[in-house]
């Protein structure tokens, strides 16, 4: 993973006045700590975060900040965001290490085109968005891949189906779907019509006499009566 350089100002004073503050400057406050450091308050450049956190690794960016000359390896973590506005409030930088494994929420993006579900006109249902992994910072993947191509209605991909790169890996329960071919609510309703239709002719079928063999029987007793 590429590492995107950062420059931070150090000594920055606390509190939410001087928090505004910085923020109508177009700075973000921010907190450096991990390995032995203690917390530093810093703030940064609200578009340098912006292009730092807008590459292809997103939030799990490798950052080489610059502090006053010093140079941390860090990521972004507990980012803050203004209820309102969205904008960025707040951001910790987390020092680690490059041979140090982190864990780390990675997205998962579906692959290929599920033809066995959509030739039924169903549905491919996505329940997993994110995956929690343990990586090296420089082995983290921007994203897990699932291939979704044999994909059909009734099956699904779990977990423990997944392809992980290599110096990846999870904790997350093999068993916990990823995403699963469902069939459409109206094809569901159609199929229990069909069975309900089906359960109620096997009913009259089981009570009906086979051949009608009481009714004949009725007829031929009453004509001799007579």
């Amino acid at each position: 993973m590429e590492e995107v350089v950062l420059t931070a100002e150090a000594g920055r004073t606390t509190g939410s006045a001087t928090a505004r503050r910085l923020r109508g400057a177009g700075r973000i406050p921010a907190v450096l700590y991990g390995h032995g450091v203690d917390p530093q308050a810093l703030a940064v450049e609200g578009r340098a975060l912006r292009l730092a956190l807008n590459t292809e690794a997103g939030l799990n960016a490798l950052i080489s900040l610059d502090v006053s000359g010093d140079r941390h390896l860090a990521m972004a973590r507990q980012l803050q965001r203004d209820p309102v506005r969205g904008t960025v409030a707040h951001v910790d930088f987390v020092i680690v290490r490059r041979d140090e494994v982190v864990t780390v929420e990675v997205p998962v993006h579906l692959e290929g085109e599920a033809s066995l579900v959509h030739r039924e006109d169903g549905l491919v249902e996505q329940q997993l968005f994110s995956l929690t992994v343990n990586a090296t910072p420089s082995s983290i993947p921007s994203h897990i891949e699932v291939d979704i191509t044999n994909l059909g209605i009734g099956d699904a991909i779990r977990v423990g189906d997944l392809t992980l790169p290599s110096g990846v890996s999870t904790d997350v329960d093999p068993e916990e779907p990823v995403v699963a071919g469902q069939a459409s609510r109206v094809s569901a309703e159609v199929e229990a019509e069909e069975a309900e239709a089906e359960a109620e002719t096997a009913a009259v079928a089981a009570g009906t006499p086979e051949g009608g063999a009481g009714d004949a029987g009725g007829g031929g007793a009453a004509g001799r009566e007579g």
